[in-house]
């Protein structure tokens, strides 16, 4: 896939929805983030999930918990500044994916500092005798 491929498929909000709740949840089980329970029902209209518990979280959207979450930039230029970041060589600025996507320099800094430090974290989280508060600088 092409950075011109990935943009159009992320273009749709359809098919950025279904690849985070792909990903998200793999084994096609939503569960509620705040009460972890399974019992959770699907409102299209809003693209959001329902938990059937009473508790002030009960609504909840694909983007919960991740990187995404309180970010008003669409998914569509999250997903193709992730496909850049994984798909270059070398490391990316912000210029570039500004210049790639359309937005400001700034949004664009602001994102890759998310990505990175999901990276980073996940790397932490993943090396033995590491702990995620004892991040390397």
């Amino acid at each position: 896939m092409t950075l011109q491929d990935a943009i159009v498929y992320f273009d749709d909000p359809n098919n950025c929805f279904k690849f985070l709740s792909d990903r998200r949840w793999q084994d096609g089980i939503v569960t509620c983030p705040s009460c972890g329970s399974k019992e959770v029902s699907f409102v299209a209209s809003q693209r959001l999930w329902q938990c059937k518990a009473r508790h002030p979280k009960a609504l909840f959207s694909v983007k919960v918990g991740t990187i995404f979450e309180d970010s008003v930039i669409g998914l569509d230029k999250w997903l193709t500044t992730m496909w850049i970041v994984a798909n270059c060589e070398n490391e990316v600025s912000s210029y570039r994916i500004h210049r790639a996507l359309g937005i400001t320099q700034k949004t664009a800094w602001f994102m890759l500092l998310r990505i990175r430090l999901a990276v980073q974290n996940d790397q932490t989280r993943m090396a033995p005798g590491r702990h995620v508060d004892k991040v390397s600088r």
